[in-house]
């Protein structure tokens, strides 16, 4: 077995601490990584928490991981020793499901996605995530990290940027297209730069007036104050699709009345109470709502590529773990540009 160490949650109620345990020994498709950097994000907080009523522990959060292979089995073929590679959301699947074979994991049809952290694997044994030194994972669910970027920027891509990336790519967003993006924090600075660089005209929704100069910084061609009922009324029916990045409860008819006819609007955030949705939001238009979550493997990769082509990164501020916990108050308030990640230094 692989001695690790990290932080970890032992119960719904306690902080995260220190936290010795073991990985897996290394099999013939696994690689191992000494994990550099790891981002912090809200859903790890939700699940520490047991916000959404299905935690376990322990539990050593984190999905956005980077870092350098040390190891490989004797069946890898993508990595070698000293490559940079990162993990994800997911460490397995079925691979044999029509949304696996399609290369949509997080989608398998079997229910068998293993996620990174507070799952199972297919042994049983609970998976621990990236706030730790290191990680075994299957070369299959392991990406490839170009040098190009500062890999601290690049660990929030693992969740915030394929999350924004996938739907944006799926419905579309490019030249001749209006994209709207709501809500400017860890999820919408990313949906905001990949609607810009995918060519689409994109228009920043926020509450705040203190972040339009953010967002104009980020790529905005517009910034409209969701708040303000006549800013809203000067580009209602005008959006063919925008994507809703926002967990706190808001009224989605308000932005469902901006699509054009046949428009989609797109969840991404997930708020804690369910939404009223108007039938005539809806109905008038033949306009659609829909939901993504993360990408699968290879579209992950394709954005990692695509991010190191057009210097794509994440806006992040770094900490280390004594100040893991603070960063868990910070990011539930709202207090960080964009994505706290995590120094595996100063373990």
């Amino acid at each position: 077995m692989l001695a690790s160490k990290g932080y970890a949650a032992q119960n719904a109620e306690t902080p995260l601490a220190p936290w010795s345990f073991e990985r897996r020994d290394l099999g013939p498709n696994d690689i191992q990584i000494e994990i550099k950097f790891c981002g912090i994000c809200h859903s790890d907080i939700h699940q520490a928490r047991n916000e959404w009523g299905n935690s376990l522990y322990p539990m050593v959060p984190g999905h956005e991981i980077v870092g350098v292979v040390s190891a490989v089995g004797s069946n890898v073929k993508k990595f070698k020793v000293g490559d940079l590679a990162g993990v994800g959301c997911m460490v397995d699947s079925c691979h044999e499901c029509n949304s696996c074979k399609a290369g949509e994991e997080q989608y398998c049809d079997r229910g068998a996605t293993v996620f990174t952290y507070n799952g199972k694997d297919q042994n049983g044994n609970l998976t621990f995530g990236g706030y730790s030194n290191n990680i075994v994972v299957t070369e299959s669910f392991a990406l490839s990290i170009s040098p190009k970027l500062q890999l601290a920027a690049v660990a929030p891509l693992l969740c915030a940027g394929i999350t924004t990336y996938s739907p944006l790519r799926h419905w579309g967003a490019g030249p001749g297209k209006k994209v709207g993006i709501v809500g400017l924090g860890g999820l919408g600075h990313m949906g905001l730069k990949f609607s810009r660089a995918f060519g689409a005209h994109t228009t920043l929704f926020t509450t705040s007036p203190s972040k339009v100069e953010d967002a104009r910084k980020l790529g905005a061609d517009e910034v409209v104050i969701s708040k303000d009922p006549s800013q809203m009324a000067q580009v209602s029916g005008s959006f063919d699709f925008i994507l809703d990045c926002v967990s706190a409860e808001h009224d989605i008819n308000s932005y469902l009345n901006l699509l054009r006819r046949d428009g989609t609007l797109c969840l991404v955030g997930v708020p804690e109470k369910p939404f009223a949705i108007h039938a005539f939001s809806v109905i008038a238009g033949r306009k659609s709502l829909s939901g993504s979550m993360i990408g699968g493997i290879r579209e992950t990769q394709e954005m990692l590529d695509f991010c190191a082509e057009h210097n794509i990164v994440c806006d992040i501020e770094m900490t280390t773990y004594d100040k893991v916990n603070e960063a868990f108050e910070r990011v539930v308030n709202g207090d960080v540009k964009y994505r706290f990640v995590l120094d595996a230094a100063s373990l």
